[in-house]
């Protein structure tokens, strides 16, 4: 559970209100001196809570390319915009066992115009690449996944229904930093694939577990 805290710093002033028209009392020639007294006040700075957070780098969409076609399928490759995920907590703020991940999850592939049928995230693969050196292995690159029209890999053939790009351990004392990531993109389609532009929607969300 994640609590949000807000502090709130409250100004103090003096106001000097100055009477016009009213005379001021003689001071007597005996008087006590004033006594000044010391006020002071020690402001701590507004700290804010860490946490897991995830943005993408600025584009424009992913235009996929035809590059590694043959008999058996049509192919068309592309690169992921970079993935940043960021952990602020401190270690003893995060509970035993807790990770986080991003998974991805492409929408249909739908023809602009015309008649032709949908392409199904099933056709869609990736390969995720771990763009920030990690000594410790507490954050890994997801797996790759391939089309359900095989590219030869061995990676399983289940396009990009659900799958994991970056994935954290559940060592709260390492798993703490900055990770970059982004995937080489792989739509594979049967040869007798209709003719037209298509466009499909590829979700990232960051999930935090424990």
């Amino acid at each position: 559970m994640k609590t949000k805290r807000t502090t709130q710093i409250l100004a103090a002033s003096v106001l000097g209100l100055a009477l016009a028209g009213v005379a001021a009392p003689a001071l007597a020639d005996d008087a006590p001196s004033g006594s000044g007294i010391d006020v002071s006040v020690k402001i701590e700075p507004i700290t804010t809570p860490g946490q897991v957070s995830m943005t993408v780098a600025d584009n424009t969409g992913v235009s996929l390319q035809e590059n590694g076609s043959d008999a058996a399928a049509r192919q068309f490759v592309g690169t992921l915009p970079t993935v940043t995920v960021s952990d602020t907590r401190k270690p003893e703020d995060i509970p035993a066992g807790d990770y986080w991940a991003v998974v991805g999850q492409a929408s249909q592939f739908t023809a602009t115009s015309g008649s032709a049928a949908p392409i199904g995230p099933e056709y869609l693969g990736w390969i995720p690449r771990l763009l920030t050196d990690s000594t410790t292995g507490a954050v890994s690159a997801g797996e790759p996944v391939s089309s359900v029209v095989s590219d030869g890999s061995g990676a399983p053939t289940v396009g990009l229904k659900g799958q994991e790009l970056l994935v954290s351990t559940a060592n709260s004392a390492d798993e703490i930093g900055t990770w970059k990531v982004n995937a080489d993109l792989a739509l594979r389609t049967p040869v007798d694939v209709a003719a037209g532009e298509y466009h499909s929607t590829l979700t990232l969300s960051l999930f935090n577990q424990s």
